[in-house]
């Protein structure tokens, strides 16, 4: 039976309708899903995500990813929204670790769960395994990295704190990516991914046209693997 951890490791930040409907009416749409995706010419599985969301000067909600052991990562490709704090990158790869973060004023939520695919018998499906790395629901940061302290954007994050008032810390090799993470719920508005970056994604595979002969007067798309491109 699924426990409460498990489907927030898998959902995202539990929060609550009326921050969803909130979120919505200001613009900003982040999209904490992961899902799991089969590669026919790689023949395995692997995660994919969507960084994405923004902020408003009251209010914002980001999601980014990160490699298991937080470095940065490149995307597969970047995306066009409509308006800003919306979409920005989409990410594939063999596992991935997601930041949330949800910021209101300068109280602050942050949830890193760590996402892959479970093993299982060579044929079979697997199911995506996720686990909660961290989790803080009492933050707090004085600056106003949106107004006149965002200078500081990119080089701090909140305070997290126990209801005991014990402060719960980051994972180090995790603090790079939540610096960033922070500095996105604060970017008002937000129309570019921020942890993302530039390069070659892990095990993807290039788009080409295909021609089946100098006669034919049409093309079809195929693939071929990345080191064959």
């Amino acid at each position: 039976m699924e426990t409460r951890r498990d489907l927030v490791a898998r959902r995202g930040l539990p929060l609550p309708k009326r921050t969803w409907r909130r979120l919505a009416s200001v613009g900003i749409y982040a999209r904490p899903e992961v899902s799991l995706e089969y590669q026919q010419l790689a023949r395995r599985y692997v995660v994919r995500g969507v960084e994405s969301g923004g902020a408003i000067a009251s209010i914002g909600r980001y999601v980014t990813f990160a490699g298991e052991s937080g470095a940065q990562i490149a995307y597969l490709h970047t995306m066009n929204s409509v308006g800003v704090n919306g979409s920005h990158a989409v990410v594939v790869a063999p596992a991935l670790v997601r930041i949330d973060v949800f910021r209101s004023g300068q109280s602050y939520q942050l949830l890193i769960t760590h996402h892959r695919p479970c093993s299982v018998a060579p044929g079979r499906r697997p199911q995506l395994e996720n686990k909660v790395v961290f989790q803080g629901l009492e933050g707090h940061l004085e600056a106003e990295l949106w107004g006149k302290d965002r200078q500081l954007a990119g080089a701090v994050v909140p305070d997290f704190y126990s209801r005991s008032g014990e402060r719960l810390e980051i994972p180090d090799v995790f603090v790079p990516a939540v610096k960033m993470a922070t500095r996105a719920v604060c970017c008002v508005p937000c129309s570019h991914n921020h942890y993302l970056a530039a390069g070659e994604a892990a095990g993807v595979t290039s788009r080409v046209v295909l021609l089946p002969s100098g006669k034919d007067s049409f093309a079809v798309e195929g693939t071929v693997p990345a080191d064959r491109a």
